[in-house]
């Protein structure tokens, strides 16, 4: 194990005396954003601090917003992509934990209360994703493996005509049961952060200016000692795309950019110089396909909904 001296079960941050708080990164979020805060009200019995880092809204939403009790607005002066907002949000709060969310997410009631008790079983939990549903009701595969070379490129290729290739549902893992468990990375659209785990790792790469931040972050985490848990009996809604959609060619070419980045980043060198190219062909291909068809930009749809009742662990359990 690598990173700081972990002994979280001692830590002053232990969740049940922990002070909570949330980031919500806006970037003219319109009326979703009273739906997150409203929401959120019914998520946890705590008191809890939000703050809005916001990007640069131009709807007034935001602002509107933080005339609301307990509810503070950070500019950071422009558009400066979703992890270094994040990051300079959780600077701006001293809390034990911070939920880091997109401002078009609705938490069912308990749910962020559930996160909490979630990290108690699971003591070297840095980072901590609930189950998150889309207004279909489909459930989201949200807590993924790590896109190895394999599992990337057939996930890239066949992901967005046949959802249920192999390469795909070893990446994705949404066939599984629903439990509580291990994954490589967890959705940054809805993250529970151990500032303790979230600072040892320097937080959000801000080199990734939308997409792949989360699963950056989530690899960075596990290499420094700390573990992703996916949390399927906290539930939240992610209504979707409250900006991206009216920006859907730039978010195209951010996804492919970051996808280009985490993957050079992987394969450094002369050695990997022939893949690299290979690759890097292939991204600029497949955007460039995105930007004229749907279903390719779209991705790999979710293909399951959620069945049944989710099972937790054993209230000892601690990997």
């Amino acid at each position: 194990m690598t990173g700081a001296t972990l002994d979280p079960i001692a830590a002053a941050d232990s969740p049940a005396r922990a002070s909570v708080a949330v980031v919500a990164v806006t970037y003219s979020p319109g009326s979703s954003l009273t739906g997150f805060l409203d929401s959120l009200q019914r998520a946890t019995e705590r008191s809890v601090e939000v703050l809005l880092a916001d990007n640069g809204s131009l709807d007034g939403a935001p602002q509107a917003a933080a005339e609301r009790p307990g509810v503070t607005l950070l500019s950071t002066g422009s558009n400066v992509g979703y992890g270094r907002a994040a990051n300079a949000g959780v600077a701006a709060t001293s809390a034990d934990w911070v939920v880091v969310a997109n401002p078009d997410v609705v938490w069912e009631p308990g749910s962020l209360d559930e996160l909490l008790a979630a990290a108690a079983r699971w003591p070297r939990a840095g980072a901590l994703g609930p189950l998150i549903r889309q207004p279909d009701g489909q459930v989201y595969p949200s807590a993924r493996a790590l896109p190895t070379l394999g599992r990337g490129i057939g996930h890239a290729v066949f992901g967005w005509w046949w959802p249920g290739n192999p390469w795909s549902v070893r990446y994705r893992r949404e066939n599984e049961e629903l439990h509580e468990r291990t994954a490589g990375w967890l959705s940054g659209s809805c993250l529970l952060l151990r500032r303790q785990a979230f600072s040892s790792v320097g937080g959000f790469d801000p080199a990734y200016f939308m997409y792949f931040e989360d699963v950056d972050l989530g690899e960075r985490l596990a290499d420094a000692g700390w573990l992703n848990v996916y949390v399927p009996s906290a539930v939240v809604t992610h209504t979707g795309s409250h900006a991206t959609s009216r920006h859907a060619a730039a978010m195209t070419s951010a996804h492919h950019r970051s996808a280009w980045l985490y993957f050079s980043r992987h394969y450094p060198g002369p050695r990997w110089l022939p893949l690299r190219l290979v690759v890097r062909l292939g991204l600029a291909v497949r955007e460039q396909l995105s930007l004229r068809l749907s279903g390719v930009s779209a991705g790999a749809r979710p293909h399951r909904k959620q069945r049944g009742r989710t099972r937790r662990p054993n209230r000892g359990r601690a990997e």
